[in-house]
């Protein structure tokens, strides 16, 4: 399954294999009607609930944090200038909004090259400009409206980003399914999953309670999917994102910390990683605006992140390694190994744990 315990730090110990028909397609309908597996690290515990049972592991006065980040439609279909070649351009970074340059990857990379224009349909194309990476290109968009309007410009013409392991077209339902309702600050690439699974009225119910539901941003991007390509973990480098934590959550947040009955629970890889950069030196979160790469993985000390939500991950994947520092490597490895034998939903629209 996940490999030997001692050989923790090495790639190889995150690899499983997992049946096809376990990928989830679509998500829950609806969306707290997915399953949710609650890990006790204390006990080594696993029970089986529903997402909307989550509300019994909070009291009055815990806090939820969330992501607020947008998803964006970031995959653009277009064609090359005279040989009308099929391109798709994937939109990962805006670099400058004045000169409109964006950091992308391209598809098929072979056929694109410094100084080809590109063309998304009757309002909106670009040139290359330069090569970053072996799929990398750094284009600027021509269009003749302000910055508001090539945005515009880009959610008619562009599409849902979904995952390469969901295998199915894009439907416009998708544009919905693959955004929280958290979802107000525009700038992901992909989805921060784990809060896919909340509707406004588990939100309610867990207000109602008294639990206190604050936000970050950070606009996932591709170093959170970022393949893993040498054994020792310690060498592996992830991309910047940026992430920004508003004061009144880290006010929140360490009131809670500071208590000895209130827990700080977590949703998702991606609010770990932006408040476990954040940190002030008494390990209390720090309210900022930057860029992070921070990569987690097992061992790891975590100074704020006390309770935490999120998925079934891909193998090898840097959401894993994290998930793995968190629960105990042994643990997850069981947990893993349960959701398979009781047929959980993985991945980005699967089912969901909550580790305690």
């Amino acid at each position: 399954m996940l490999g030997k315990p001692l050989e923790r730090l090495k790639l190889s110990n995150f690899k499983y294999e997992i049946p096809r028909h376990l990928i989830a397609q679509y998500p829950a309908e609806p969306r707290d009607s997915a399953r949710l597996m609650v890990v006790d690290r204390a006990k080594g515990a696993i029970e089986h609930r529903h997402f909307r049972d989550i509300v019994d592991y909070f009291s009055p006065n815990d806090v939820l944090v969330v992501n607020n980040t947008k998803v964006f439609p970031a995959r653009l279909r277009g064609a090359k200038e005279k040989t009308a070649a099929k391109i798709e351009v994937f939109l990962l970074r805006e670099l400058n909004p004045q000169s409109r340059l964006w950091d992308v990857i391209v598809d098929p990379a072979r056929k694109i090259r410094i100084g080809n224009k590109l063309f998304f349909g009757s309002d909106l194309s670009a040139e290359v400009i330069d090569n970053t990476t072996s799929r990398g290109r750094t284009i600027r968009f021509d269009y003749a409206g302000d910055n508001a309007s090539l945005y515009r410009a880009i959610q008619e013409e562009g599409y849902t980003p979904l995952p390469p392991y969901i295998k199915r077209d894009v439907e416009k339902a998708d544009a919905d399914r693959y955004q929280t309702i958290f979802a107000k600050h525009r700038g992901a690439v992909a989805a921060p999953t784990a809060g896919l699974h909340f509707t406004p009225e588990l939100i309610d119910k867990l207000t109602e309670k008294g639990v206190q539901v604050v936000q970050i941003t950070l606009h996932v991007g591709l170093g959170t999917f970022q393949s893993v390509s040498v054994e020792d973990l310690t060498k592996h480098r992830m991309g910047f994102e940026y992430y920004q934590i508003p004061e009144s959550t880290s006010d929140t947040v360490n009131r809670a910390l500071n208590s000895d009955v209130n827990k700080v629970t977590v949703c998702g890889t991606t609010v770990v990683r932006a408040i476990e950069t954040s940190l002030t030196v008494s390990r209390h979160l720090k309210p900022q605006e930057g860029r992070t790469d921070k990569f987690i993985y097992p061992p790891y000390e975590f100074a704020v992140t006390e309770r935490l939500i999120t998925n079934f991950h891909m193998p090898k994947s840097t959401l894993m390694m994290l998930t793995a520092a968190f629960t105990g490597f042994e643990l997850l490895k069981k947990a893993y190994e349960i959701a398979i034998k009781e047929e959980y939903r993985f991945y980005s629209f699967g089912d969901a744990m909550l580790i305690l």
